[in-house]
């Protein structure tokens, strides 16, 4: 079974886990297991691929609006070359620091790919589901989109410093808290502002209209090859880490207020369907596998 089939299986068994992350007694946990050959292509460097592994966690995380406390990573690779280590466990580290959290440390393993599996802690009083997104509600986006989309093909490039940078996002943790009080939903844009959009409609029984423009990275323009391109590396490819929530039309300019990184009111919350600009928006979006 794929991916998104292996989800909904394991979502009969376990409906805790349905959100970014799982509430355990007022702490949200969660975890990611990003590999090399998926989720880091070729001139991504050690220090850029610990700061991106733990920073997919304290993503998930930051979209419960809740309050990072810390992370551990399992490091696998076929060789423990000490440059390598060190500096995945600085970036591991950078990203902690960036939004208050700490980076306590974890495990190491022998493996023939490299693989970085992370865990985070999270502390929210009133943790931010997927689940309450209502019909008139404000359709919001932190950032901009097409970040990763960008980096790739930097790296296709062969431009590894500017992909690198492109590649080592912030967790919107401080955004997330600053909204929490006010969103109904909440979820990070992972797979794709496409795909989210779908799963948030699942989960909370509506549906979006979105319409353009978009937040879109400058970078994405740098790179792409036409507009049809633009849409496809900011809309479906995924991996930016945004937020992507709902509040109601009311509580708009105080969230504008209160979040240290912009936000833009892309669209309005529906009775049913998933539309970009009036038409169908494809529930399609970046796949791990």
């Amino acid at each position: 079974m794929d991916e998104r089939v292996a989800l909904a299986f394991l979502a009969e068994r376990l409906p805790s886990a349905g959100d970014d992350g799982a509430v355990v007694d007022g702490l949200v946990l969660t975890t990611d297991m990003l590999h090399e050959r998926t989720d880091f292509p070729a001139g991504v460097t050690r220090y850029t691929a610990g700061w991106r592994a733990v920073g997919a966690s304290l993503s998930d995380v930051a979209a419960m609006g809740a309050e990072a406390i810390a992370a551990v990573a399992a490091y696998g690779a076929p060789a423990f070359e000490p440059d390598e280590l060190g500096a995945f466990v600085d970036g591991a580290s950078e990203v902690c620091t960036l939004v208050g959290a700490e980076y306590v440390g974890g495990d190491l393993d022998a493996h023939g790919e490299f693989t970085a599996a992370t865990t985070a802690l999270g502390r929210a009083q009133q943790p931010v589901r997927r689940s309450g997104a209502r019909p008139g509600e404000a359709v919001c986006l932190t950032g901009v989109l097409g970040r990763t989309g960008a980096a790739l093909r930097l790296f296709e490039r062969g431009d590894s410093e500017r992909a690198n940078e492109l590649f080592r996002f912030e967790p919107r943790v401080a955004a997330g808290r600053a909204v929490a009080s006010h969103a109904g939903s909440m979820m990070d844009v992972s797979d794709g502002l496409a795909r989210s959009l779908h799963q948030l409609a699942a989960a909370s029984d509506c549906g979006f209209a979105v319409e353009t423009p978009l937040p879109v990275h400058d970078g994405v323009r740098e790179v792409a090859a036409d507009e049809a391109d633009a849409r496809e590396l900011s809309v479906h490819l995924g991996e930016d880490f945004e937020l992507l929530f709902t509040v109601p039309e009311d509580d708009l300019a105080a969230v504008r207020a209160a979040s240290p990184v912009s936000v833009a009111r892309i669209g309005t919350a529906v009775e049913e369907g998933v539309t970009l600009d009036g038409e169908a928006l494809a529930d399609r979006g970046y796949t791990h596998g």
